[in-house]
Order: structure tokens, then C-alpha cells, then sequence
């Protein structure tokens, strides 16, 4: 039995997990580290307070020894599985690079601690300097699931911001070869970086073109490779996730993200995994954050098979 039984009692950490910033090498199966940053962000902020939110939301899905009960299926679902949450990286203010760095190193030590690292962002800026803590890995692919596409050159002049981190992150990782977004939709001013993602052979898949031939679109995925998986929240119609600084109507359901997740983990091997863009003051009902962590819990529970960590 849990010393702390009720969701809301307790330290709030990610899924009542132990606490543990000083987690030993191989420690854990599924690791968790916070990235509490906004500065790329030009749009309204508050992802910074995203990792907080997950956590005090979370405790509703702990795990029992026993594991979840599936449902559908019957099955027990991640029983077994040891989760820690390994803290927060602390920006520094006004500090993009040295927050960066911050980031990266945090990332390269919990690749140590955990067989699936998993970040919890921030704005999307963050997948660039996790990304490089990867550059070890040979033929990285990358499976984006996002409203927007994040390679833009510049934004506004900056070049580190949340509209840039998958185009710093081709120039800066030697081992990526593929990236692959699916659910961008909308009318956005991109065309440069929609013409230079192509040009490098990434595939982009819209929300229209998954959903008028879903097993086309699930075609075009790596199979049998080390993927990093990157979750925009924003993929998600707003009207399940509101809290978020970049809504694009006519997103995803639910469902939709499940099965190119589970898609994406029947093919390959999952070497990481961030949730981006959750900014929950931007929904004061609590559901954005919610749903969140639910992702992150349906993500676990796919991953946790094991004809999948290999």
C-alpha cells in the first residue's frame, strides 16, 4: 500500500514516482525530467509551468504493483515498470545557450538513469538541445506528432525559438537522418521551411492526409530504427487540449495520436520521448493538463511490451 493514496496527497511528482535527482545509472525503466521553459515561445507563455502541472495531475494515475487494467483487452499494463522522477532543469534567465546546455547535459545523464528517458517541456525550443544529447545515436529518426512544423530558420530573428528546434537540431546532430510530422495543418507563412524539409528528404504528413488514408500516412513511419518521439500538444484538436499557446483548429483526436503512436512503437525501437507546449494557465478547467498526462500514461503502457525494449 502507498503511504500517499489520494491523487492530491503527497510531494506531487510525475505519477507519484519516486523522487530521486540522484537516480544511479540503469536505475530506472521510465525516468522523467521536467523542462520548465518558455523563452522560445512568442506567443502567449506559461509552458514553463507545464512539468508542475503534469505532476499535481498525475497522481491520479500512479501505478499498483499490480499495474492498470486494460479495458479493451483485460490486460495488466505496465506492472512492474519502475518510474522515477529525476526533478527539474533550471533555466537561466535571460541565458538561452546556457539554459540549453543545461538542458543537454541533464538529458545525456538521464539516458544513463532510465531505459526510456522521458522530458516534459516547456515549449517546443526544448527538443533541440534534448535532441543533442542523442548524438551518439546512429540514424536517429525522428517522429514529430505537431500542429506546425518547428524548422524555420528564423523567427522574428531568432534562430533558437520554438518555431526552429528540429532545423537547429538536422544542423547540430550528426546521426539524424529523418524527421516525420504528421498532423500539421492550417494556413501559416512557412514555405521556406516546408520547401528546405522536403528538399532533406523529411516526410510531412498533414491531419487531412492522415485522416482520408490513415494506413497510407502510417506507411510513410521508419521501421527498425532508433526513434525519438516528439509530442505537441497542439496536434490535438483544441477542443481537447485548450491549453496551449498555438491552437490549430481541425486537429487530431485522441485516438487518432494513439494509433500513430502505437504504429510508431510496433515498427521501432523508442530511444526517448518529450511533450511540448502544454501551457495550463491557458485552460484553468485543468483538462489540458489532464490529457497530458494521460498521453504520456498511453505512450508508457504501448512501450511496455517486451518484444519493445530491445
Amino acid at each position: 500500500m502507498r503511504h500517499h493514496e489520494q491523487p492530491y496527497t503527497g510531494p506531487a511528482t510525475f505519477f507519484k514516482a519516486p523522487y530521486r535527482p540522484d537516480a544511479d545509472r540503469g536505475e530506472a525503466h521510465i525516468g522523467l525530467l521536467g523542462l520548465p521553459y518558455d523563452q522560445g515561445s512568442s506567443g502567449p507563455g506559461g509552458a514553463r509551468f507545464a512539468p508542475g502541472a503534469v505532476r499535481q495531475v498525475s497522481g491520479r494515475f500512479a501505478l499498483p504493483s499490480d499495474g492498470l487494467v486494460d479495458l479493451a483487452s483485460g490486460a495488466s499494463r505496465l506492472a512492474g515498470a519502475r518510474l522515477l522522477d529525476v526533478g527539474d532543469v533550471d533555466p537561466l534567465l535571460n541565458d538561452v545557450q546556457g539554459s540549453f546546455d543545461r538542458i543537454t547535459a541533464a538529458a545525456r545523464r538521464l539516458r544513463t538513469v532510465a531505459r526510456l528517458p522521458v522530458f516534459v517541456g516547456g515549449d517546443h525550443a526544448v527538443t533541440y538541445p534534448v535532441l543533442r544529447a542523442y548524438d551518439d545515436v546512429p540514424e536517429l529518426h525522428v517522429v514529430q506528432l505537431d500542429a506546425h512544423l518547428g524548422y524555420s530558420d528564423r523567427r522574428y530573428g531568432d534562430r533558437t525559438s520554438n518555431a526552429s528546434p528540429f532545423r537547429r537540431a538536422v544542423e547540430d546532430v550528426p546521426g539524424l537522418t529523418r524527421i516525420t510530422t504528421i498532423g500539421v495543418r492550417g494556413l501559416q507563412p512557412v514555405r521556406e521551411a516546408v520547401e528546405a524539409a522536403r528538399t532533406r528528404g523529411h516526410v510531412l504528413v498533414s491531419a487531412r492526409a492522415l485522416r482520408a488514408d490513415p494506413a497510407a500516412a502510417l506507411a510513410t513511419l521508419p521501421e527498425r530504427a532508433s526513434v525519438f518521439l516528439s509530442l505537441d500538444v497542439d496536434v490535438l484538436d483544441p477542443s481537447i487540449v485548450p491549453g496551449t499557446a498555438s491552437p490549430e483548429v481541425d486537429g487530431l483526436a485522441y485516438a487518432e495520436v494513439t494509433r500513430v503512436i502505437d504504429a510508431v512503437l510496433d515498427r521501432n525501437r523508442l530511444v526517448g520521448v518529450d511533450l511540448t507546449e502544454l501551457a495550463p494557465g491557458l485552460d484553468p478547467s485543468g483538462r489540458s493538463s489532464h490529457v497530458a498526462a494521460r498521453l504520456l500514461l498511453d505512450v508508457f503502457a504501448s512501450w511496455w511490451d517486451p518484444a519493445r525494449m530491445v
